[in-house]
């Protein structure tokens, strides 16, 4: 067998071999959880329909309306404020779901929005990345000429270790943004700028859906 057919049947089986041990581990983690909230959930809807005699299926329909006007709790999405929002989370990829396009002429607009901004996006995060290594080189360079070491060159591992700072930085400043703005726990706004940043976008915390959050705070709508 040729070596490039071993190295993608490995990286194809390694691929499998994680996702096995991800749902072993989020099983376990969260399975029994999810049971007990399940359970409370089912316990809250028995009282509420011994309470006002409603039926399950009234209860759909509540279910349905709720879930409708939950979008439109924190202003109108459409507009600017909102619509620029969605636009970062298209072009970015990170999709949290919070708001989507309901006309066809919306659907068809965001398909070709996002095939011509997504690779846009990629190309000016490599440049800026390039742009930025070269400075952190130059302050690297500059500050070991000033401290006075005779190897003055910039290894792989200080650019990595400057990097991993950079980041532990970056999402414990927004961590403590969001946890302030939003009333989140430092924890949760952590993980909220984790899940952003990785462009993984899970929906489960979004900012800015407060209370006409949209209309209050636009310019954060860009952060």
């Amino acid at each position: 067998m040729k070596p490039q057919n071993i190295r993608t049947l490995s990286l194809i089986l390694s691929i499998v071999f994680y996702l096995l041990l991800g749902a072993a581990v989020f099983d376990a983690l969260e399975s029994q959880s999810e049971v007990f909230r399940k359970k409370a959930l089912e316990q809250k809807l028995n009282d509420l329909k011994r309470k006002y005699g409603f039926t399950a299926e009234d209860y759909r329909d509540i279910e349905r309306v709720v879930l409708q006007s939950e979008p439109h709790r924190a202003g109108r999405q459409w507009k600017f404020a909102g619509s620029f929002y969605f636009a970062i989370t298209v072009i970015t990829t990170i999709g949290y779901g919070h708001a989507a396009p309901r006309t066809d002429a919306g659907k068809a607009c965001c398909m070709f929005y996002a095939v011509l901004g997504i690779p846009l996006t990629l190309v000016m995060f490599q440049s800026l990345g390039e742009r930025i290594n070269t400075f952190v080189r130059f302050l690297l360079r500059r500050a070991k000429q000033g401290l006075g070491f005779q190897q003055t060159e910039v290894s792989m591992g200080n650019m990595v270790l400057v990097g991993l700072l950079s980041c532990m930085s970056t999402l414990c400043v927004g961590a403590a943004a969001f946890s302030h703005f939003e009333d989140w726990t430092f924890f949760n706004a952590y993980y909220y700028c984790f899940i952003t940043l990785t462009t993984i976008g899970f929906g489960d915390f979004v900012a800015l859906q407060k209370t006409d959050a949209l209309s209050k705070r636009p310019p954060l709508c860009g952060v």
